[in-house]
């Protein structure tokens, strides 16, 4: 009969959003076999200039590697999503990166999670391509929002629906 008592459903964001400004490019044009073979899920890499990687999306941020060069963040629909910060990055054991949101916080998208040494990594010559990646891709449709190219953070690059 009457609605205004019923509780309204929460909408859950299932766009992903990119988590830096630069180039967004094909995941097969990462220069990185565990990447560009899609071993890891599908997704896209990017190249930028900025100092801090944000969370593409609302969820938890449900993994940070113990080197800080890694980071993964489960959607609200249930999408993993890994973030890989540079390539051959782990080798630095953490130097050039510095954590600002612990592991296991509620985030939304657009929330800064680790801000890196641009210095740092230009004197050790890091390829800062940063790979982002649904890891469960095989559970998701996945849509194209934009095309690749420049992206600004918090452009919406993905909309993920469940099968």
């Amino acid at each position: 009969m009457f609605n205004i008592f019923k509780k309204k459903e929460k909408e859950i964001d299932e766009k992903l959003y990119s988590p830096v400004s630069g180039e967004m490019i094909s995941i097969e044009d990462v220069p990185d076999k565990v990447f560009n073979s899609k071993m890891m899920g599908d997704g896209v890499g990017f190249k930028y200039e900025g100092a801090e990687v944000v969370a593409p999306c609302d969820g938890t941020l449900t993994m940070i590697a113990n080197t800080k060069h890694a980071f993964g963040i489960t959607m609200e629909n249930g999408a993993e999503v890994l973030i890989h910060i540079g390539l051959d990055t782990v080798e630095f054991q953490g130097e050039g990166f510095e954590i600002l949101t612990p592991q296991g916080s509620k985030v939304k998208k657009g929330t800064p999670i680790i801000r890196i040494d641009h210095d740092f990594m230009k004197e050790k010559g890091v390829d800062l391509t940063t790979p982002l990646v649904i890891t469960n891709t095989a559970s998701y449709d996945i849509t194209p929002l934009k095309e690749i190219g420049k992206v600004t953070v918090g452009d919406a690059i993905f909309e993920l629906k469940q099968k």
